[in-house]
């Protein structure tokens, strides 16, 4: 049922682009696994082996941890509406920290220079290989709106209290491992 793919065809573009939510997942050698849901709109797909995302201030950010540790990063995106199906996308992630060259590139030319609030980073993933399966358990779900209570928690914030917020809160993961973060 499952098929492996090495590189990002036009249909996988096409699936992904239709959905609303994805799932990342890190982990480094030791300590725990972090799964943590994404919203599509900050995903771009550059190329067939090139995937980033806008990464947003939150609560932690084990993903820049692990992938400092470790590396590996998946995508995954299920179908809650049409046919069914489960896709992830498995390779080699790295940060790109805000306000560095490759940030403003990245932003200029994939984001039209517009940072949502409460920008953090941008996660960067190189694609080695993409699995599908059928998703036949995967529930339906009507998709409702976009919540905006992070838009308005970091807008209210503002910059450099957001600065303080990421030194406290996002600096190491919940096991002690640095996120790159200063």
């Amino acid at each position: 049922m499952g098929k492996m793919f090495s590189a990002i065809e036009p249909a996988h573009r096409e699936f992904i682009e239709r959905q609303h939510i994805f799932f990342n997942a890190s982990a480094a050698q030791q300590g725990r696994v972090n799964v943590s849901p994404r919203d599509v709109a900050s995903l771009r797909i550059l190329d067939d082996h090139t995937v980033i995302y806008l990464d947003r201030t939150g609560s932690g950010n084990e993903t820049a941890a692990h992938l400092i540790a470790d590396g590996r990063l998946t995508l995954m995106f299920c179908a809650f509406e049409g046919a069914p199906l489960v896709m992830r996308l498995y390779g080699k992630g790295r940060i790109i920290a805000r306000r560095s060259p490759e940030y403003l590139s990245l932003l200029a030319a994939h984001y039209g220079n517009i940072e949502a609030p409460g920008a953090r980073q941008i996660v960067h993933l190189t694609v080695d290989s993409i699995q599908t399966s059928c998703g036949m358990k995967v529930p339906f779900y009507d998709y409702v709106g976009e919540r905006d209570q992070l838009d308005r928690w970091a807008t209210v914030k503002g910059e450099s209290a957001l600065e303080e917020y990421r030194r406290q809160k996002n600096s190491v993961s919940i096991d002690g491992l640095p996120t790159g973060l200063v």
